[in-house]
């Protein structure tokens, strides 16, 4: 399972040779269309139909997860708890890739730390 954050979302949705070339990569691997929990939407997304018009393109070929279940929210907030930093956003990013999914960012810090806590959650930068 793939799961992206408001990182990987940003630099997937750009039109360049690299985000090509990653997401061929991952078709090949089976591991497309990614799962994108919809409070992710608030951290890539500006409200704007002209600054989100690449973002919202790419969504339409992602898999957004619209409900958060009473449990993977206490298990993300368990997550935060013991890696003592990361977002309730970062932490429902990681607690929808376990067990032994992967997650796609920009930023590794707060992830990593939360994935150290996790159920075989890798977190890869993009």
């Amino acid at each position: 399972m793939l799961i992206l954050d408001s990182g990987g979302v940003t630099r997937l949705a750009e039109r360049s040779r690299q985000a090509a070339a990653l997401i061929l990569a991952l078709r090949e691997q089976d591991l497309w269309p990614p799962f994108v929990p919809s409070v992710v939407l608030v951290e890539c997304l500006q409200g704007h139909p002209g600054r989100d018009a690449l973002a919202n393109s790419f969504l339409k070929t992602c898999d957004i997860v619209e409900e958060i279940s009473e449990p993977l929210a206490r298990r993300a907030a368990l997550l935060r708890r013991r890696a003592r930093r990361g977002s309730a956003v970062d932490a429902l990013v990681v607690a929808l890739a376990e067990p032994g999914g992967t997650v796609l960012t920009s930023d590794l810090g707060d992830l990593s730390a939360l994935a150290q806590h996790s159920r075989g959650v890798r977190v890869e930068k993009v």
